[in-house]
């Protein structure tokens, strides 16, 4: 029997930086109840709050989720209120190497972009994400801006090679992301296994970049049973089918 229920965010219960819409938080409360529930992504806790829990309805039944920022490096659970089980952050020595390198890779690069929405460099405590076109760009713009992922595999290929004591990652549409070394969703599962006490085997991961190279496939690597899904749509399909067959038992 499956016993956690752990999801992507962004392009998975939500479009890119949107709050989860009604019919997916009626649907993420109901799942509570019935399984625990965990969320990983690159985004940051303010991230979490305003696209997962601004939504969701705030009583005990939260106490079945795990929230898991920055790809697990960060860690919250609901007792009353939310709280930060840990927090593995960088030093400010590290800060200070990353985003001056960052900048000068993207000093190297010829990337025309022609409006920015909001910050392009986000220091998250444990993760330093690069936005290329701003943490709040429009989704159409997003979407289109780097569709075979080769402006951002530029700045990563740069960045490994003036950074190699950390571990560069593509996330979301427009994003790079920059952690200690071996931080993925591999990461987030194994904290989930370790902090809950619950086997891998007793998971379901469900994301929408489950392929070789995409950032969700480290879950699946890791032996959890991996569904993809193509949008926050199909997603919900997924989660009525589980709450029928768990609901059941």
């Amino acid at each position: 029997m499956k016993r956690l229920i752990v999801f992507d965010l962004d392009g998975t219960l939500a479009e890119s930086k949107s709050s989860l819409d009604i019919e997916m938080a009626s649907l993420l409360h109901d799942l509570l109840g019935i399984v625990k529930v965990a969320i990983i992504s690159g985004g940051g806790w303010p991230q979490f709050e305003k696209q997962i829990l601004s939504n969701l309805p705030q009583d005990e039944i939260l106490k079945n989720l795990s929230l898991l920022p920055t790809c697990g490096t960060q860690f919250y659970q609901y007792d009353e209120a939310w709280k930060k089980i840990y927090s593995e952050d960088f030093s400010p020595k590290e800060k200070t190497r990353i985003i001056n390198e960052l900048k000068n890779a993207l000093n190297t690069t010829d990337f025309e972009i022609e409006q920015i929405w909001g910050d392009e460099i986000e220091d998250r405590g444990s993760q330093i994400t690069y936005s290329a076109l701003g943490q709040q760009a429009p989704i159409e713009e997003k979407t289109k801006w780097d569709t075979d992922f080769a402006k951002r595999k530029k700045i990563q290929e740069i960045l490994s090679v003036s950074i190699p004591e950390f571990s560069v990652h593509l996330g979301g549409t427009t994003s790079v992301d920059i952690t200690k070394p071996g931080i993925d969703k591999a990461y987030g599962i194994m904290k989930l296994r370790d902090k809950l006490n619950i086997e891998i085997k007793e998971m379901i991961f469900i994301g929408d970049a489950i392929f070789p190279g995409g950032n969700d496939y480290p879950a699946k690597e890791t032996g959890a049973v991996s569904i993809r899904i193509k949008d926050p749509e199909e997603t919900k399909r997924v989660i009525e089918t589980i709450i029928a067959c768990l609901g059941s038992m």
